[in-house]
């Protein structure tokens, strides 16, 4: 009975996490945030992406710690499940060559301010590149973060709801992501959409053919 309550308290501060996340995302909090601090919304990205991790840190204090052994894999097998978790790691550096990655962590907004340029009202430059990994999944930095994620030689109660978190998060905020792509890109994002799955690349021998570069 306290495992079960324990692992409510964690969905539910999980939960909390991923609202709040989202809620900063949105582009209507980002231009309350524009009207009060004008050009310093350059800094919004940056303050966000340190905000989540903090707020992840904390979370993952503050939540119970069911250690209920659900599986330890013994050698040689906990060094081959490595393997896949290299692989997912891989994977992610390999997405990041068809992103900005200061961008992603807000520097490049930065900079901007600093020069005085700025592109757009909300100083974010999106790019669509629907290029390498992206042809098979439209979100390939969730796919493998959440193998990344599963292949563990050892899995725990707190570790396994946790990892059924990130995942709901994962499907849940890519929703709400893609409606503010939409709006963005329009109809060659619906066709996308409509060829390529949303996380998991089930589709390997039809990759997305239409390459397509907009910002």
């Amino acid at each position: 009975m306290n495992q079960a309550l324990d692992v409510i308290v964690i969905v539910l501060l999980f939960a909390f996490f991923g609202y709040t996340h989202s809620l900063l995302a949105s582009e209507k909090v980002k231009f309350q945030f524009k009207n009060l601090f004008g050009d310093l919304i350059a800094f919004y990205r940056f303050l966000y992406n340190l905000l989540s991790v903090i707020s992840l840190y904390v979370i993952y204090l503050l939540s119970p710690k069911p250690h209920i052994k659900i599986y330890d894999l013994q050698n040689p097998y906990d060094l081959i499940i490595l393997i896949p978790q290299f692989l997912s790691l891989a994977g992610i550096i390999w997405v990041f060559k068809y992103i900005c990655f200061r961008e992603f962590l807000g520097l490049d907004q930065i900079k901007r301010f600093i020069n005085k340029r700025y592109t757009t009202e909300l100083d974010e430059e999106f790019t669509l590149r629907i290029e390498g990994l992206y042809r098979y999944s439209r979100h390939p930095i969730y796919f493998f973060s959440i193998t990344f994620l599963l292949f563990r030689p050892t899995m725990d109660l707190f570790y396994l709801t946790f990892f059924v978190c990130t995942v709901a998060y994962f499907y849940i905020g890519s929703y709400y992501e893609e409606k503010k792509l939409v709006r963005q890109f329009g109809e060659v994002y619906e066709n996308y959409r409509k060829e390529v799955p949303r996380i998991i690349p089930y589709k390997l021998f039809k990759p997305y053919n239409q390459k397509f570069l907009a910002k």
